[in-house]
């Protein structure tokens, strides 16, 4: 068998410590998964089930990278989570077993047009332009359980230019790093390279060109992002 042209290379993140890299397969991402971030956005935070969008696995973009101001927005968006890196796949995977499906945590930012996003939103319409947009998806290297084992507590913590923007604990999670990997699992069968993006606390804020983003998570480290001029 052969292509009608080359495949595109496989996504990957790198892995905290190696030279090894983690095949990205799908990047899924929670939706208001942090109840002040849930009313800042004009949203009653609640423990109805969580939902999910996504970004393509070549949106990923590695500490230290400059991204270009994206086209069609005035708006860029921070947001910074906790990212989990599946190691095992599996469908309805009970809530008891999600831990054993994660093989490490990173820091991620979900960066988002903004306004893009609100206008969908109004219009009943889905998220991907203002989500799913080229390098939207910083993820830091993974760190694996092995070695930090399972993170449901810690800072979370953004700043832009040294300074502070967004500043919580992961242990405010609304679903739980477990309840994400299993709900998921029983909508979308999981599989090894998945990422999930846990969600964002309150604080997200606008990025323009120039300005240097640091997302750091207890345990994990600091992950930096600078935003170039906007992309032709």
């Amino acid at each position: 068998m052969s292509y009608v042209f080359p495949p595109a290379p496989q996504a990957s993140v790198a892995v905290a410590g190696s030279e090894d890299r983690f095949p990205v397969r799908r990047i899924f991402c929670v939706g208001r998964n942090y109840a002040a971030h849930a009313r800042e956005m004009g949203k009653d935070p609640t423990r109805d089930a969580p939902f999910f969008f996504t970004k393509p696995a070549d949106a990923v973009v590695m500490d230290g990278e400059t991204v270009a101001y994206p086209p069609e927005t005035e708006n860029l968006h921070y947001e910074a989570e906790l990212v989990l890196a599946i190691g095992t796949g599996g469908a309805n995977i009970a809530e008891g077993d999600s831990l054993s499906h994660i093989w490490g945590y990173a820091i991620g930012n979900d960066l988002t047009r903004r306004d893009l996003q609100l206008d969908a939103r109004e219009k009943g319409r889905p998220w991907d332009w203002g989500k799913a947009f080229d390098r939207s998806a910083v993820i830091g290297p993974v760190h694996p359980v092995a070695q930090v084992g399972h993170i449901d507590k810690g800072q979370i913590k953004l700043t832009v230019n040294g300074e502070t923007k967004q500043d919580s604990d992961v242990i405010k999670l609304i679903w739980s790093v477990p309840e994400i990997v299993s709900i998921l699992s029983h909508s979308i069968t999981l599989a090894p390279g998945d990422l999930i993006m846990t969600g964002t606390p309150e604080g997200v804020g606008p990025l323009v060109p120039g300005d240097v983003c640091v997302v750091s998570i207890d345990g994990l480290g600091a992950v930096t992002t600078t935003i170039g001029e906007r992309a032709s």
